[in-house]
């Protein structure tokens, strides 16, 4: 029996303002369905994120629900769990149910483990590092029923876990139920798996499918695992997708015309046009240079941005080099000028998201929810 473990797909999201971008993004989704079905999966769980946002547009919900109607067309069963991208703080229902209502996959983010082929299948959406400690006793009741299961116990969680990021760390290992032949996660972008001796199967990210904003532009691969539980231990193979090529070159100013001339006999050999940055270090530089030089890239590239790196900046220039981490630095430093991290926590991971992506109405809403808790807390 294999399964896909599918996470992060963020449909809807269009880059850089890119129709282009969102296509991309359905053309990587559209290919791990595709995959899916003609290595005859048995299953596809989705571990979270599916929508990029709350209230994602009509081309993404349609895009969700032809993939779901392939699969079941091709008699494929589906899960899924929600990710912080998929709900919405103020109560409305969020999209990914429909899904469910209409029977085209099965939703399973509530805790409550279900039998599907022998197999025990539970999931959790994705809970704030401030409600996580109600979880543990949820984390045991399950982790008792995993134990009594004789088949394969497979946990979806969308969430952190330290180990693989410590700035994007929400849970540790030891926090997991130990019980399960396979954690199915989703939050983390890249992809990545680790076993540990005190779990029964192994911590399995596949990453998102596509580059998104916080990660940067990097040279990189996406895609997917396709998991066989046909014998006692679950098998990952990660299955790469054809995405579309992002580079990002550093060059000294004074070789300026020599790097773009390398640049230009390598992005001409592509399909699909890259995405370039170019960050460029040097003194008394002069950005018409520059543009003139960039302009030569235009036409071979979708899009090409540029940066200047002096030497005052150079040390500051640490998140080009690992742009996935910018949101977790952010996040450290609005700890300290905050002096909370459940503040910093609401200000980065709840409001900021909502006012970056034009959601007044809800970044209201959960303004107020948080003071009514808070005025209520001090009344106590």
């Amino acid at each position: 029996m294999i399964f896909s473990h599918i996470s992060d797909t963020h449909l809807g999201l269009v880059q850089y303002g890119s129709e282009e971008r969102e296509q991309d993004v359905y053309h990587a989704f559209n290919q791990a369905i595709d995959t899916s079905i003609k290595d005859h999966v048995d299953f596809v769980i989705f571990a979270g994120d599916i929508f990029h946002f709350p209230n994602p547009n009509g081309t993404a919900i349609v895009q969700m629900a032809n993939a779901l109607k392939r699969l079941k067309q091709n008699k494929i069963d589906s899960f899924f769990v929600l990710g912080e991208h998929d709900i919405s703080r103020i109560r409305t229902t969020p999209i990914p149910y429909v899904y469910h209502n209409l029977e085209f996959s099965r939703y399973i983010g509530q805790g409550k483990p279900i039998k599907y082929k022998n197999i025990l299948l539970a999931g959790f959406d994705k809970m704030r590092k401030s409600e996580i400690p109600q979880f543990e006793e949820k984390f045991s009741e399950i982790d008792e029923i995993a134990k009594n299961h004789s088949g394969h116990k497979i946990l979806v969680l969308h969430q952190g876990i330290t180990e693989f990021n410590k700035y994007a760390g929400e849970l540790l290992s030891t926090d997991l139920p130990k019980n399960f032949t396979y954690y199915a996660m989703g939050h983390l972008h890249d992809h990545d798996i680790k076993q540990f001796n005190h779990l029964n199967g192994p911590i399995a990210y596949p990453g998102s499918i596509e580059l998104t904003t916080s990660e940067g532009i990097k040279e990189t691969k996406k895609g997917f695992f396709e998991v066989d539980i046909s014998g006692a231990e679950a098998k990952s193979n990660w299955i790469e997708l054809d995405t579309r090529p992002q580079f990002s070159f550093k060059m000294i100013y004074d070789d300026l015309i020599k790097s773009v001339d390398e640049i230009s006999e390598k992005l001409v050999n592509f399909e699909r046009k890259p995405i370039v940055e170019l960050k460029i270090h040097g003194e008394k530089i002069e950005t018409e240079v520059i543009q003139a030089q960039i302009s030569r890239l235009n036409s071979l590239s979708l899009r090409c941005f540029w940066s200047i790196i002096n030497k005052e900046g150079i040390d500051s220039s640490v998140f080009l080099e690992r742009p996935n981490m910018i949101d977790e630095e952010l996040f450290r430093l609005s700890i300290d000028a905050l002096g909370s991290e459940q503040l910093a926590s609401f200000a980065v991971k709840e409001l900021l998201p909502l006012l970056s992506s034009k959601q007044l109405k809800d970044a209201t809403q959960i303004v107020i929810e948080d003071y009514k808790r808070f005025k209520k807390e001090k009344q106590k």
